[in-house]
């Protein structure tokens, strides 16, 4: 099984550093241009299913990519954002000046995510019967699964993943592996085309 890590397109909230967490905002004219040139850059790939956070902008992104290439969509909870708590709304600088010690009140852990993100990637595995797929989802789900495949060589805490960047990663011989992330080639020529 092969699958195509999506990051949504950027949304208003990113271009002013706001952290969302569950918070659901759409995707700005900027992240509409941005999933139409993924869609484009996977339209001669073959995939076919996408699986999709339910959150708005990465649901708007997954719906692009599948109109265009014609993919059913389905949502999966386990891949919703990290629920960052009190800090959601807060650019780094506000989060920074009210929680020093970046601890933010009511956030999920680490843990429950990573544990949460791996089950989703399981079931994904035991319940699809496709050799291929595109998951789109947020910068920490997808910064988990990568430091998981990569024992945290890359991914959480150590990757800022581009708005529509890609991942790809192959389950094979027992184990998920890493065939590339952060791709944003596909970006560079249709970023700002109308």
């Amino acid at each position: 099984m092969e699958i195509c890590l999506v990051r949504h397109g950027e949304t208003d909230w990113n271009k002013l550093g706001k952290l969302q967490g569950h918070t659901d905002i759409r995707l700005n004219s900027k992240g509409i241009i941005l999933a139409n040139a993924c869609a484009d850059y996977l339209r001669e790939s073959s995939y076919e299913l996408i699986i999709t956070s339910p959150l708005k902008r990465a649901k708007q992104t997954a719906q692009i990519i599948s109109e265009r290439n014609h993919i059913p969509i389905i949502e999966m909870s386990q891949f919703i954002e990290r629920s960052y708590g009190d800090a959601e709304g807060l650019t780094q600088e506000e989060r920074i000046t009210k929680y020093p010690d970046l601890k933010y009140p009511n956030q999920e852990s680490r843990e429950f995510l990573l544990e949460r993100v791996m089950l989703g990637l399981q079931k994904i595995q035991s319940e699809q019967d496709v050799k291929k797929l595109i998951l789109v989802a947020h910068g920490a789900v997808i910064n988990t699964i990568l430091a998981v495949i990569s024992n945290n060589e890359i991914g959480s805490g150590k990757t800022v993943l581009a708005n529509a960047c890609i991942s790809t990663i192959r389950f094979a011989e027992g184990n998920w592996h890493i065939l590339n992330y952060n791709q944003v080639n596909h970006l560079v020529i249709n970023e700002f085309s109308p």
